[in-house]
């Protein structure tokens, strides 16, 4: 369609078109988890919250501090809860301050979701998650520490490779006796620092990747 034929005060239009009307209703009944707030989760959100799902909830336990301002969307207001900043932000979204763990993963209701979205990076929670829900789970495997944003895959988890965390997550699924499957989302690229270093143009992709697979998840396309 003719860009003067779009109804520009619709903030969703280029959505509408691109999905179509079906799939974009699917989109605003839609409720979406994203677990973690950070590169990641925060880019995750962005996009899912521009494509028009009705319900996205952020949870996060953590604050935005400085050295987060080379990666993470909002970052700018050092201090604040990353959670109540994104649901101040985007409308559809709303802030839960959790810490995850096994125990509150156990005690948490995913019935509402219709994906779960887990943006962390605490391998014990990371495997509560799978357990709990992971018919409605996407996966992010790590995202620091790398350069180039073309080499990011999605998968199988079990058949990633390349990334040393995958690998410690796979291992701790296995220990855990988890046998089920989900998708996961990493990159095989080699790493160019050995700790702390990262870049949005990754992070961001990574975040991005999810919530391209969430709504493909939703639309089933």
């Amino acid at each position: 369609m003719n860009d003067s034929n779009l109804n520009m005060e619709d903030k969703f239009i280029r959505a509408r078109e691109l999905f179509g009307d079906e799939n974009f209703a699917k989109f605003r009944r839609a409720s979406v988890l994203v677990c973690g707030c950070g590169g990641v989760g925060g880019a995750c959100i962005e996009a899912l919250a521009r494509t028009g799902i009705g319900r996205i909830v952020a949870l996060d336990y953590d604050v935005f501090e400085a050295s987060n301002q080379n990666r993470q969307i909002l970052s700018e207001r050092v201090g604040e809860k990353k959670s109540s900043v994104f649901a101040e932000y985007f409308e559809s979204v709303e802030g839960l301050d959790l810490r995850l763990s096994e125990e509150s993963v156990g005690a948490f209701d995913f019935s509402g979701f219709d994906v779960v979205i887990d943006a962390i990076d605490d391998i014990p929670a990371k495997v509560a998650l799978a357990k709990a829900v992971s018919e409605k789970l996407i996966s992010s495997m790590g995202a620091a520490r790398r350069l180039d944003p073309t080499q990011i895959r999605s998968e199988s988890v079990w058949k990633t490779s390349g990334d040393p965390f995958a690998r410690k997550f796979r291992a701790a699924l296995k220990e855990a006796g988890f046998e089920g499957d989900f998708t996961a989302v990493y990159s095989s690229e080699p790493l160019y620092c050995a700790t702390l270093g990262s870049f949005m143009g990754v992070t961001a992709a990574f975040g991005l990747a999810l919530a391209s697979l969430a709504v493909r998840k939703i639309a089933q396309i």
